[in-house]
This record gives structure tokens, sequence and C-alpha cells, in this order.
């Protein structure tokens, strides 16, 4: 089976390098490795260059935001499965794309996803908060919930036949994603039930207060626009879990508890 790895970036020549390492360690055998770059001005195309020979495409031009980029990336893409693994993201071990294909194949899932770690920029050990999806539910979409989408495998038949992300959402479009996908197409999916992506935290989605009022807007709107109409109180509910989740973080960091 063969997996198409998208990589999207921008001035990232702080972290571009290890993202890249955590996708060519990887033992499975058939992957298709594109990397789309915002025309960046530091040194992170220098870096790509080190491992053209690993990496099957690269663009490099300007783009309308981050899911503009995935798009392009998904359209490059000619693997069965698509994931998206941005430059601030890396793979926790080299066996992570092979379990991947293994659940594919055994569930035959239209998408799959896991857990996911946030890490401290200067500590990959520090965790900061434990993002699991093993008590997901679709109906918790209602809710602002939803898996880790870094953690992400999607068909790419899935995305020829329901679209790809809309660029009417500056950060909410992977949520509005998984909405259409799992709410209203009620499509399949397998959860593998382990850490497979760490996350170092500032990114997008993560990075300050301003942020965090506009993804509540965009939660709003991504359930309107597929016709699901929920009050502003209800997308608070996803708080709670989140407390918990830094929580279980930091307690994992105190006593050093090592992810699956």
């Amino acid at each position: 089976m063969k997996v198409s790895i998208i990589t999207v970036c921008y001035n990232s020549q702080a972290t571009i390098e290890n993202t890249i390492r955590s996708v060519v360690s990887q033992t499975h055998s058939d992957i298709e490795y594109i990397i789309v770059d915002g025309k960046s001005s530091d040194n992170t195309l220098e870096i790509v260059s080190k491992y053209q020979d690993k990496i099957a495409k690269v663009i490099s031009e300007t783009d309308q935001g981050i899911y503009d980029a995935m798009n392009k990336g998904i359209k490059a893409a000619t693997g069965d499965i698509i994931g998206i693994l941005n430059s601030d993201d890396y793979y926790v071990g080299s066996d992570v794309v092979s379990q991947i294909v293994k659940a594919f194949d055994e569930k035959s899932p239209d998408m799959v996803f896991a857990d996911l770690a946030y890490v401290a920029g200067d500590s990959q050990d520090k965790i900061l908060r434990y993002y699991g999806a093993k008590d997901f539910i679709p109906k918790k979409l209602k809710n602002g919930i939803m898996p880790p989408h870094p953690t992400l495998y999607v068909k790419k038949e899935v995305y020829q036949k329901y679209g790809n992300y809309r660029l009417d959402f500056k950060i909410a479009a992977d949520y509005e994603m998984f909405v259409r996908l799992l709410l209203v197409k009620q499509l399949t999916y397998f959860y593998i039930n382990k850490c497979i992506i760490k996350m170092t935290v500032g990114g997008v989605s993560t990075s300050n207060f301003d942020s965090k009022k506009i993804i509540n807007t965009e939660t709003i709107k991504a359930l309107s626009v597929n016709g699901i109409n929920v009050s502003y109180i209800s997308i608070f509910r996803k708080y709670p879990t989140k407390i918990f989740e830094i929580m279980k973080g930091r307690f994992m960091s105190l006593f050093r508890i090592k992810l699956k």
C-alpha cells in the first residue's frame, strides 16, 4: 500500500529537519514524500535539498495559507493513503507508517487516527498535553471535540469524492473536515490506541489567545455550513477535556512516563 505523506512548511528552518528525518526513517517501503513550501525566505529549502533523494516532490510557491498548501499536496499525491505531517511534527518511532498501513489492511476503514503529544520546543521529552482519541465518538464533534488532526490518515478516494480543505477557514478547516466526513457522510474510522505523533507547541492553532477566539467562531461556522446548528455554549464542553489532557501530559512528564 502506497502512503503519501505531505509536509507543509514556511520559514521552518528550526524544525523541518527533525520532521524530514522522522519520515525518511520509517520502515514502510512504499512512501511518497511531498513537501509544500510557502516560498520560505530562510534556510528551509536548503535543508530540504539535503534529502532530495528521499523526497518525491517539492512544491515551493506562494499560497493562500496552510489549508491551501495542504490541498496542493493532496492534489499532487498518488498514494492510496494520504497523511499530513507538518513541520512542527514528527513520528514517535520508525514503525508508525507501518502500523497505519496495517490498520487499513486489516480493518479497511475510510480513515485512521491515533493519539498525539504536545511537547515543549526546548525538550522533546517534556509533554505539555496528551491529546488522546480513545473516547472519541462522532457526536462529540458537536461539542468541538475532534481527534488529533496530525494523526489523521485518509484514503485518497475520500478526498476525491468529498472534497479537500475549505479555504474560508483560517484555523478550523481540519475540524470542518471531520464534521463533513464523520457527522455528515458517516464514514468509517479506526483508532490506533497509542501516541504516534509529537507536536512542538507553537503551531498555527496552538500559539495564542487570539487564535482560540477564532477557532471557537470557526467551530460554530463549521457545524453550520454542514447543516448542524448548536449553541455557542455547547462548544465550551470541550474545555474540561482539554484541561484533563493538559493535566495528564504534565503528570506523564513529572513521573517520566514513556509514550507507548
